[in-house]
């Protein structure tokens, strides 16, 4: 089943059980669907890597806004941040953890041939198309400064 056709059914249920945080966040994806579905030379169809970039998108949106209002002191707004990112995180694929991610990006350096920061560039080329869905950008350009800085 697509990524349009479970938020839908997801939505249903969110509905029935009176789950506003669930609901916002998933009229959030939905809304984004339509929107990628409806642009200039979509289609009108989205690929599962589509998806995958969209609900990524839509978490790193979330998590900038989380840290303004952390920083601006609003709770209260932090909190529907945190909601909304749990629920669009269940549609991503299972993220890498830091150990996993380090080994992938050192076999990436070496593979590249890469020495130093210079090689930055090439190495995070290769990193983000094969880590695509598994990590975000921040933590894969992260481990790669740290590797080779």
């Amino acid at each position: 089943m697509g990524l349009e056709q479970n938020i839908m059914a997801e939505m249903k249920d969110a509905m029935k059980s009176k789950n506003e945080a669930v609901l916002r966040s998933l009229r959030a994806i939905k809304a984004a669907i339509i929107i990628a579905k409806t642009a200039e030379g979509a289609n009108g169809e989205l690929k599962e890597a589509d998806e995958v970039k969209l609900l990524q998108k839509l978490v790193k949106q979330r998590k900038d806004s989380l840290d303004i209002f952390e920083k601006q002191n609003r709770p209260d707004l932090a909190e529907k941040e945190k909601e909304e990112i749990a629920v669009i995180e269940k549609f991503l694929p299972q993220q890498l953890s830091e150990s996993e991610l380090e080994q992938i990006i050192a076999r990436i350096i070496a593979e590249t041939g890469a020495s130093g920061a210079g090689d930055m560039g090439k190495v995070m080329g290769v990193a983000s198309k094969e880590l695509s869905g598994q990590a975000d950008g921040k933590a894969i350009s992260t481990v790669v400064k740290r590797l080779l800085g």
